[in-house]
């Protein structure tokens, strides 16, 4: 059965994937309009998922798997020679210092980039980064042992000649790899999609005339001017999921800025993501740099993380002692609404959460709409001449949101996320401007990235969608501290909405 949440990314894909051509926003396939929907359930530990999408030819099914990838036996080349580096340091210090001293090359050498290749890389292309971080993860550990047990120091030769040993043994495995990879290439060449503008028509010959190639493009997804040449450009998002399953293809190369969108579908496919510089001469080079056919190639950075256990757990460790704490004032403040507009303290309204899910959100309430239509369809009662004393106090301090605490303590929201709209307004934007539908992949929030960065009330729906979706594919636990810590902060300074 096809996943929910796969089904819902899918739709999203289906209505926002931008034609090769360029059109502008609302110009998308057709489903552009379709709402999103479904709340996604967990998805079972190794569960298999399926991409489904219904194409002009019938149906193109995929399934999403993870590209071949070198990484486990790059790593196991270097704890090869840890191992041989422990032994030649004496194994009386203790087996600890040893497994301490791999944690730390395998650390050093993720974040430098040695356990993801680019297609021509070699050893002799990693031995610098290779030997520096292997004398880095010995140091720390001679200087921690000497801090911990003297008696048990290792001297400089043995120091030495620990690192000289592991660098020796870890590069030997490290070129069988490359060995192994470098031959099964040239044997069958990596099919790769080019995606970008129109310097990718480029890219394709040079990459096609290669004299002994490692990657042989089969598909671009860009513009259709310029001269197609062998390789088939690909109109749709039907055709790039064909080309996926034909090819078996595992490598995508983006030239230039490519669709979020493209990016996402890729990823769940399994593709590994390079840039590709195709600018010409002058242009420096990025940390992490590798080559392909003379164009500089450096790593996409992976997909985003999706918001998990310690996202909820936040918002249950400071929403529940906030709703205590804060318990004297949501009374003074329902007090005021009271005595100042009369019965109906509350506001219920019917906003859109993640993945299109509705829910009722809670207000104070500042505004008695006419009916249920102007509460709906009504953008902004900032300035609205009905409002009373309190009611514009609550809004310019933003007390009224407080009763969302309640929201987030059920779960229908979290402390930090793209703020939640009513359903007109969701379908409005959604037609309206590329990438807004794509908000909904996280929990909606009390405060968000787009509100400390200044987009409240009646400003740009396009820049509070950039900031959303920003957040969204970059979400990390610290990320939602930072922007709980400057929320605080702008308590100060009120500016309303």
């Amino acid at each position: 059965m096809e996943n929910d949440l796969v089904r819902v990314e899918n739709d999203l894909l289906r209505g926002e994937l931008p034609p090769p051509d360029g059109a502008g926003p609302g110009s998308g396939t057709p489903g552009t309009e379709r709402r999103v929907r479904a709340e996604a359930p967990r998805l079972a530990p190794g569960a298999e998922q399926r991409v489904v999408a219904q194409g002009g030819a019938g149906p193109v099914a995929l399934t999403p798997r993870r590209a071949p990838h070198p990484s486990l036996a790059l790593v196991t080349a270097d704890l090869l020679g840890v191992l041989v580096g422990g032994l030649v340091a004496g194994v009386g210090r203790g087996w600890e210092w040893g497994v301490l001293a791999g944690v730390l090359l395998a650390l050093t050498a993720r974040s430098a980039g040695l356990y993801r290749p680019g297609p021509e890389t070699g050893v002799l292309d990693e031995v610098p980064a290779l030997c520096a971080r292997t004398a880095l993860a010995w140091a720390v550990v001679a200087a921690l042992l000497a801090a911990v047990r003297p008696a048990a120091a290792l001297p400089l030769s043995a120091l030495v000649t620990a690192w000289a040993a592991q660098s020796l043994v870890a590069a030997s495995g490290r070129g069988l790899v490359h060995g192994r990879r470098r031959a099964r290439r040239r044997a069958r060449p990596a099919a790769a999609l080019l995606i970008g503008d129109a310097r990718t028509h480029t890219v394709a010959a040079v990459l096609r005339r290669c004299e002994r190639p490692v990657v042989l493009p089969v598909g671009i997804v860009g513009p259709r001017a310029g001269t197609p040449g062998d390789v088939p450009v690909l109109g749709s998002a039907d055709e790039v999921r064909r080309a996926l399953g034909e090819h078996d293809v595992r490598l995508a190369l983006c030239v230039g800025e490519p669709s979020a969108a493209y990016l996402r579908l890729l990823r769940a496919h399994g593709c590994a993501l390079w840039r590709l510089d195709a600018r010409g001469p002058g242009h420096g080079a990025a940390p992490g740099t590798t080559g392909l056919a003379g164009y500089p190639l450096t790593p996409l950075p992976p997909g985003p993380r999706r918001p998990g256990a310690g996202k909820r757990a936040l918002d249950l460790a400071l929403a529940g002692p906030a709703l205590v704490l804060l318990s004297p004032l949501l009374l003074a403040c329902a007090l005021a609404v009271r005595l100042s507009d009369g019965p109906g303290v509350l506001f219920r309204q019917e906003r859109v959460g993640q993945y299109g899910k509705t829910f009722t959100l809670l207000k104070f309430r500042s505004l008695r709409p006419c009916d249920d239509r102007e509460a709906a369809t009504r953008w902004n009662v900032a300035h609205d001449d009905r409002m009373s004393r309190v009611g514009r106090f609550l809004r310019r301090s933003s007390l009224d949101e407080l009763p969302q605490l309640w929201n987030i303590l059920r779960g229908d929201m979290s402390l930090v996320g793209p703020r939640p709209e009513r359903p007109f307004f969701v379908a409005e934007f959604g037609r309206t401007y590329t990438g807004y539908r794509h908000r909904h992949r996280a929990p909606v929030g009390l405060t968000g990235l787009a509100q400390i960065s200044g987009l409240r009330g009646d400003t740009s729906i396009e820049d509070r969608s950039r900031h959303d979706n920003y957040y969204v594919d970059h979400w990390s636990f610290w990320l939602d501290v930072r922007i709980l810590a400057r929320t605080a902060l702008s308590l100060v300074r009120p500016s309303g909405s």
